[in-house]
């Protein structure tokens, strides 16, 4: 297997061996197991680390990689590895609502967690999702309508966020007034 994957098919292949345990990529055991406390993790060296790595290397940590880790992954300038950290089945709902409320975050992340059930359920990161400007327009309208009066109500003054959200919000509170009087 080539070190760099050139095709879309080279990256399917090298996800499937890293998912099966089958892959040769080496990556340094203390960055796929959580650190047992916070202090016992050295996110500068860590970085460093990271940054020299390979594509297939980023892939598979992205894919099994600890919370250090993947929170590095996230900002890596391949859409791909970071693509691949939302897979990881160890991304908590933190991590999730975090990515959400980040407002540099890649749009195509920012899609990939609205996809997703399990994590929509979670009403924080359908906060986050609505109010962060680089989720697209129709998803987030369409969130304004699941939250709370409260958060609506914010949405509907905030100038941090999408127009259309704003108007969508201010929408559903002049409904809401019209109902009740």
């Amino acid at each position: 297997m080539p070190d760099e994957p050139e095709s879309e098919a080279d990256v399917a292949e090298l996800v499937e061996a890293i998912q099966a345990g089958t892959d040769d990529v080496a990556v340094p055991s203390e960055m796929l197991e959580e650190p047992e406390s916070p202090a016992a993790a050295a996110p500068r060296s860590l970085y460093a680390q990271i940054l020299g790595m390979s594509i297939g290397q980023k892939i598979k940590l992205a894919l099994r990689g600890n919370g250090d880790a993947r929170t590095i992954l996230l900002r890596d300038g391949s859409k791909l590895v970071r693509r691949f950290v939302l897979m990881n089945p160890r991304i908590n709902d933190t991590e999730i609502v975090a990515i959400t409320r980040n407002k540099t975050v890649d749009e195509d992340l920012l899609r990939m967690i609205s996809e997703k059930r399990e994590w929509m359920r979670l009403y924080q990161v359908r906060v986050g999702l609505a109010t962060n400007p680089k989720t697209s327009l129709p998803i987030a309208i369409r969130l304004v309508g699941t939250l709370d009066e409260r958060d609506v109500r914010q949405i509907s003054k905030s100038k941090n966020v999408q127009q259309g959200v704003a108007a969508q919000a201010r929408r559903l509170l002049f409904q809401k007034q019209q109902k009740t009087s």
